[in-house]
């Protein structure tokens, strides 16, 4: 009977000590896990560029240190996303298409105060410009800015309180005019008339597509220049015309670390390693064949035929700074929302 007592007590220590051996490894492999895999953080647009970079550097990674990783996604309005990794989404990268979006993050301590000077080019590997798609042959007859606000065309725009891709496209609208030697009074003006014929304001970049060739609304969708690509892509070719106005503006695309997550997981460096990649031939030459305009001169000189010539200004030219530029027009009260009521 003792013996009893005794194998059974036996038995119920090592029973707890195999629980205590099997949770302590699964705890490790968590962790292992989460310093193995980063969640990036991007705007709409990005997604089919970022598939193809994540699986570049993965290789990358793992024919320099051996070690296998993983990286998830997420994509939607730039603003939308900023707001829901300061509202606790763990990415450990951000990459948006607006430095207002980062500055944001950096203002609450979710990345850097000096995000801008941990990388090259103002932490920015890459760059766009806004463009027009029309639907194929150009039916309306739309070459420059002053098209978009004639009588009878419906232009389809992201809502620039919500996203990027928006912001651009009013900023280039706006500096279309100052670059013509106008006012900013006389740009109010037509960027005013630009929006009285924008039917609806889509979420994001790609519901702006969506609104275009799956819902048929509009004549003309003002977005990134890279969304020439994807339309191509995900639609087939010959569906929409790409026009290139005679100027528009420059869109830096911004990276960071986002210090809260990487400091709980662990992934400092490879967060750091991964958005170092963004600056690489390898990574240049895919943002290229995205048509993302590439920092390197010899990728840009290498695909000069996608990246036609054009005016371009920057945000520091006309608006002083992109955080200037929300203050004055993006904010509640601000300038689009005296322009502009909500359908």
């Amino acid at each position: 009977m003792m013996y009893s007592t005794r194998s059974a007590k036996l038995t119920i220590a090592r029973t707890f000590a195999a629980a205590v051996l099997a949770a302590t490894t699964l705890a490790w492999s968590t962790v292992a896990s989460a310093q193995n895999t980063l969640l990036n953080v991007s705007y709409d647009v990005s997604r089919e560029f970022y598939k193809d970079i994540n699986a570049a550097f993965i290789a990358s990674y793992k024919k320099s240190t051996g070690k296998d990783i993983k990286i998830d996604q997420s994509h939607a309005g730039s603003s939308a996303q900023a707001r829901a990794v300061n509202d606790g989404l763990d990415a450990d990268v951000v990459t948006m298409n607006t430095t207002a979006d980062v500055d944001f993050l950096a203002s609450t301590g979710v990345v850097a105060k000096d995000w801008n000077r941990r990388f090259p080019n103002n932490a920015a590997p890459t760059s766009s410009t806004m463009l027009f798609l029309v639907r194929n042959g150009n039916p309306k007859g739309i070459k420059d800015w002053d098209d978009l606000i004639k009588p009878g065309i419906q232009v389809i725009v992201v809502n620039p309180k919500t996203g990027g891709n928006g912001r651009m496209a009013y900023l280039a609208a706006w500096g279309s005019v100052r670059k013509k030697g106008g006012t900013d009074a006389q740009a109010a003006e037509f960027v005013s008339k630009l929006y009285k014929n924008v039917p609806v304001l889509a979420k994001g970049g790609r519901d702006a597509t969506t609104i275009f060739l799956q819902r048929n609304i509009g004549d003309v969708l003002i977005t990134f220049e890279s969304e020439v690509v994807s339309v191509d892509r995900e639609f087939g070719a010959g569906k929409v015309d790409a026009i290139h106005p005679s100027s528009s503006i420059v869109a830096e695309n911004p990276v960071a670390v986002v210090e809260r997550t990487v400091a709980k997981k662990g992934t400092a460096e490879l967060a750091k390693a991964y958005l170092n990649f963004l600056y690489t031939e390898e990574a240049q030459e895919i943002a290229a064949q995205h048509a993302i305009r590439p920092r390197s001169p010899a990728v840009l000189r290498k695909y000069a035929s996608t990246f036609k010539p054009l005016a371009l200004f920057t945000a520091e030219e006309y608006f002083g700074s992109l955080a200037q530029a929300q203050q004055v027009h993006f904010n509640d009260g601000g300038q689009f929302d005296k322009i502009y009521t909500v359908k």
